[in-house]
C-alpha cells in the first residue's frame, strides 16, 4: 500500500468574455508524489535566499517572484521526482450550462482532470490525499472544496482518501504546483515555453479538454 499525495493549482479566471483581463484558458495542474521532499527543499531555499539578498516577504508565487528567484525554484523542481498532469479548458468552447456558476465550471475541470489522472496514480489498495489551493471567500472556499470532494468520491479507485483546501502559503508543495501551473499557462496563453521546457520531462499528461470543440460561445 502506498500513500499518494496530489497538490493542485489553477490558472485563469471565471470571466467568460473577451474583456481585457479575461483569460483564454482555465488550466488545472496537479503534481503527484509519494513523499514531500520537494516541498521541504523549497522551504530550505526560502531561508537560503535571504543570504543572496533575494528574501521573500511571504511564500513563493511564480507570477510575482523575481526572475532570479524563479530560476532557483525551477532548479529545485528539476532535481526532484514527481508527476505533473495538466487539463486545459478553452473557456469560449465551454457550453453555457457548464459555467452557470464558478463552482460548476470548477467541478467540471476537476472531473475531466481526475477521471484521467486518479486511475493512473492510485491503485485500489493505496491511500490518496488531494489538496487544492483555497480560493476566494470562506463561502466560496467551502463550495470549491465540496466540488473537489465530490469529484474524488466519484473517480477515486480507492475508498481510502482525504481531501483538503489549504492556502498556498501554508503548504510548500502547493507552491511547487503553482510554479508548474504558471509555466504551463505561459505556454498556452502567451506561447512562451522557456519555463515549460524546464519541467516538460515531468509532464505525464497535458489534456486539451475541448480540443475537438467547434462552437465558440462568445
Amino acid at each position: 500500500m502506498a500513500r499518494i499525495s496530489i497538490f493542485a493549482d489553477e490558472s485563469g479566471n471565471f470571466d467568460f468574455s473577451r474583456k481585457n483581463g479575461a483569460s483564454r484558458y482555465f488550466i488545472l495542474t496537479t503534481i503527484a508524489c509519494r513523499c514531500y521532499t520537494v516541498g521541504d527543499v523549497l522551504l530550505n531555499l526560502r531561508r537560503e535566499l535571504v543570504w543572496a539578498d533575494l528574501g521573500l516577504e511571504s511564500d513563493f508565487h511564480a507570477t510575482s517572484d523575481e526572475q532570479a528567484v524563479r530560476d532557483r525554484v525551477f532548479q529545485v523542481i528539476q532535481a526532484h521526482d514527481f508527476r505533473i498532469d495538466v487539463t486545459v479548458l478553452e473557456k469560449a468552447k465551454a457550453a453555457p450550462q457548464t459555467c452557470i456558476s464558478d463552482e460548476r465550471f470548477y467541478q467540471l475541470a476537476w472531473y475531466l482532470h481526475m477521471k484521467h489522472v486518479a486511475p493512473r496514480v492510485v491503485s485500489r489498495g493505496d491511500e490518496l490525499f488531494v489538496v487544492g489551493a483555497s480560493l476566494g471567500t470562506k463561502k466560496k472556499r467551502a463550495l470549491m472544496h465540496q466540488a473537489v470532494r465530490d469529484v474524488i468520491r466519484q473517480v477515486s479507485p480507492t475508498v481510502r482518501y482525504r481531501t483538503a483546501s489549504w492556502s498556498a502559503q501554508s503548504e510548500p508543495c502547493l507552491q511547487v504546483a503553482d510554479y508548474c501551473c504558471w509555466a504551463v499557462s505561459r505556454k498556452w496563453e502567451r506561447g512562451d515555453t522557456r519555463s515549460y521546457d524546464l519541467i516538460s520531462d515531468k509532464i505525464a499528461s497535458e489534456f486539451d479538454a475541448f480540443k475537438f470543440g467547434k462552437t465558440l460561445y462568445y
